[in-house]
């Protein structure tokens, strides 16, 4: 095994390890945030008018009774063994009460990510050249990054749901029991919002790498050597930051992800941003802390592959680190 694959292999280890830690890092905290959750669960469910007696036998029953430390192995353990607990508002299993709005958010979070990332790719080539198409790019992607997610989506309702053209529903009201793809029309306003929320970030980030790719010596001297902007882009600039590129693509899902609860919230979609909110408003706490943590989980592992690319394509940035 030569060195460089020795090397390879130490980082990838360790960044699969601090993965993992990180992961359970964050579970801890998952955990003791929604324990800190203002309000009695066991009167949350059984009303003002429950008496001592019924609020001690609820308790006990939910294992609330214990010593936090056992609260939280038991709720590892079940997560680790596929239980993921049932819902203290609705009586379900977490599970199945989760199923269809999970894919309901990876559709709309899927479709908007397959957009952005070619998307994102070729604005940013076009912005890197500089002339009126970076002028424009960029007037459009700072102006994007000034507005809050439930703004964004707000003003594409104004302008295609109800206000000027009236073209597509302005909200998505779905049975919470049905899969989204069944009705396409009312994907496309939320899916839309969301490929605006992460595309100038994914935009910007490409074109500053090109630029500073186009900087360097090799690139200027393949242009004293006749080569077109063209050429010098996508010859010699784009290959040499496709492992920086990759590692933003990771935060672009981060974006996603991170307006998952927003957009929902303002179309009403089905999804597990909305079923979020509801379960903190009716304190239901297993349904946060699944919905937390896998939405934690997925976070992290994008990020470790990610990271990995961008180790395993860029020499630079391996020995670097």
């Amino acid at each position: 095994m030569s060195r460089t694959t020795q090397v390879s292999t130490r980082l990838i280890i360790r960044r699969v390890l601090t993965g993992v830690a990180m992961l359970v890092t964050v579970s801890v905290l998952v955990f003791v945030a929604t324990q800190a959750l203002p309000g009695d669960i066991a009167r949350t469910i059984l009303g003002q008018n429950a008496t001592a007696e019924q609020l001690t036998q609820l308790r006990g029953e939910l294992g609330l009774d214990l010593p936090v430390w056992q609260q939280y192995l038991h709720w590892a353990t079940g997560l680790l063994t596929g239980d993921l607990g049932t819902s203290l508002a609705s009586g379900s299993p977490v599970a199945e009460l989760l199923r269809v709005r999970v894919l309901n958010s990876l559709t709309v979070v899927l479709i908007a990510l397959v957009i952005t990332l070619p998307l994102g790719l070729l604005l940013g080539l076009a912005a890197a050249r500089r002339g009126p198409a970076d002028v424009g790019i960029s007037a459009a992607v700072q102006t994007i990054l000034s507005l809050p997610e439930f703004v964004v989506g707000i003003v594409l309702v104004v302008l295609f749901g109800g206000g000027l053209f009236r073209w597509l529903p302005p909200t998505s009201p779905l049975d919470p029991r049905q899969l989204a793809w069944n009705q396409p029309r009312l994907l496309i306003l939320p899916i839309a919002t969301m490929v605006l929320i992460a595309l100038p970030h994914l935009v910007e980030a490409t074109k500053t790498l090109l630029r500073e790719e186009l900087a360097s010596d090799y690139v200027r001297w393949a242009r004293l050597s006749g080569l077109g902007d063209v050429r010098l882009l996508t010859g010699y600039a784009l290959p040499n930051v496709l492992g920086p590129i990759s590692q933003v693509a990771g935060v672009t899902v981060n974006y996603l992800l991170g307006g998952v609860v927003a957009v929902e919230t303002v179309f009403a979609f089905p999804g597990i941003g909305s079923e979020l909110v509801a379960a903190v408003a009716a304190r239901d706490i297993v349904v946060v802390q699944v919905i937390a943590i896998g939405i934690a989980a997925v976070l992290l592992v994008t990020f470790l592959i990610a990271d990995l690319i961008g180790l395993l394509t860029n020499p630079r940035l391996r020995r670097s680190r």
